[in-house]
């Protein structure tokens, strides 16, 4: 039986991970033994240049890629010890993830996108729950439109809702003002940020923006599938971003 999880050990633990994946001109390695430890509560941004690998580094710290070889600790659970069902299980319980893209089934109000993974969950409040956590995101008079009916800023506070919903430990977070204009990013990004310092949640953020980076505690570079460098946010210098 697993130790119960405490906040005495690292929310992430990345060791020695990679990932090598097979294409037309042969195989891509496309993380090179990347490393990295956050703690809990932690909030870290990932910056470095286009594909240096850090969307790959977050799909494979939320379960949705299995690495090559390395170690994948979450929560204190080593993603490698969990098949695929009850990888679902845990990431809808743990994990929390915002896109850039929104990811919201058009055929569903915005009350029955966040209910979903509750209603997965089992819980029987699924759509008090999801009312409350559209409220939170400012959203409590649009829970019956649909997608198509919402702007950008309001479908990303919908999928932020989403994320929020089962109370996770950890969010990844995939540049998610990239679809949206500056001022309805940065109204996204305080919710964001508000959320997770409410709720204790760790975060790590993938960004290009250099002011959106240095709010987090951290700011870790990567380049070329490896983590190079690690810096408190403020006086941060970056490397290779745009």
């Amino acid at each position: 039986m697993q130790a119960p999880y405490t906040t005495d050990l690292p929310m992430i633990l990345l060791d020695e991970v990679h990932l090598t994946l097979a294409s037309a001109a042969g195989a891509v390695n496309v993380l090179r033994g990347a490393s990295l430890s956050i703690a809990a509560g932690e909030r870290v941004s990932l910056v470095g240049p286009s594909g240096s690998g850090k969307s790959t580094l977050m799909m494979v710290t939320g379960g949705l890629e299995r690495p090559s070889r390395g170690r994948v600790v979450v929560a204190g659970t080593d993603l490698a010890a969990l098949d695929e069902d009850a990888l679902a299980r845990f990431r809808r319980a743990a994990i929390g993830i915002v896109f850039q893209s929104f990811h919201l089934i058009p055929a569903m109000t915005a009350l029955e996108n966040v209910a979903i993974p509750l209603e997965l969950a089992g819980r029987a409040d699924a759509f008090a729950a999801a009312r409350d956590g559209l409220a939170a995101v400012g959203l409590e008079h649009r829970v019956l439109h649909y997608p198509g009916q919402l702007s950008g800023g309001e479908q990303q506070r919908v999928a932020l809702a989403r994320a929020f919903a089962a109370g996770p430990k950890l969010l990844l977070a995939d540049e998610p003002t990239g679809n949206l204009d500056t001022a309805t990013g940065r109204h996204v990004i305080d919710l964001l940020f508000a959320l997770s310092a409410e709720r204790g949640t760790t975060l790590l953020l993938i960004t290009h923006d250099r002011d959106l980076a240095r709010r987090c505690d951290r700011v870790v570079h990567m380049a070329d599938g490896r983590i190079v460098d690690s810096d408190e946010a403020s006086g941060v210098t970056f490397l290779g971003t745009r």
